[in-house]
């Protein structure tokens, strides 16, 4: 299981990367090897606000759709459009290709409230 240590993660499997003043998320890699091969990907418009814990798109795979929940808030200042054509990428490469958004978040400190990597293991492996 790749959980990439510099990262923050949410209860509800998301990731998040810190980039300056805005955050990178997207889907874990335990996330999308419990849902199976992902289909579809709903995202947000750019210009949407999200809010932290709540839904912000979803995600289809062959066997169920899940909701994907932000895990701080803000507004979304970019959209990762190859995942359109490419949901694959969810299921190849759930760290790189397939980020999801980028969000300016309201509030940064938010992200002190996710998971560490050591805390998120230990999370999935109590699951």
């Amino acid at each position: 299981m790749n959980i990439p240590k510099e990262l923050r993660y949410s209860e509800e499997h998301e990731w998040v990367r810190v980039e300056g003043d805005k955050v990178r998320i997207g889907i874990t890699d335990f996330a999308q090897s419990e849902l199976g091969d992902i289909v579809f990907v709903e995202l947000p418009e750019v210009g949407a606000e999200i809010t932290a814990n709540e839904p912000f798109g979803s995600v289809e795979s062959v066997k169920t759709v899940s909701e994907l929940y932000a895990p701080v808030s803000g507004k979304v200042v970019e959209v990762n459009e190859a995942l359109n054509d490419n949901p694959e990428f969810v299921n190849e490469s759930p760290y790189e290709k397939a980020w999801m958004i980028v969000v300016e978040p309201s509030d940064l400190s938010e992200v002190d409230n996710l998971l560490t990597a050591e805390q998120y293991e230990q999370m999935i492996n109590e699951e």
